[in-house]
């Protein structure tokens, strides 16, 4: 890949193409697990990306709501 190549995201949840450049940026949740000893995906990593959208939208169906905080400085 050249230097002049922009790499694209796409949301696993919906498709979209994700915007990570100019004003249009956007956050995205990552996630990346590699499944060890005593799962069925022994020896396999497993990667996707998640728009806001879509985050909301699974978090809302979890049985523990997810623990939030207030982060009070940005890198």
């Amino acid at each position: 890949m050249n230097k002049n190549t922009k790499k694209q995201l796409h949301c696993n949840g919906c498709g979209r193409t994700l915007s990570m450049e100019g004003a249009n940026r956007e956050d995205v949740l990552i996630v990346e697990k590699e499944w060890g000893y005593f799962s069925r995906k022994d020896g396999e990593l497993h990667r996707f990306c998640l728009c806001e959208d879509c985050y909301d939208r699974i978090k809302k169906n979890f049985a523990i709501p997810v623990k939030k905080s207030r982060v009070l400085e940005y890198l």
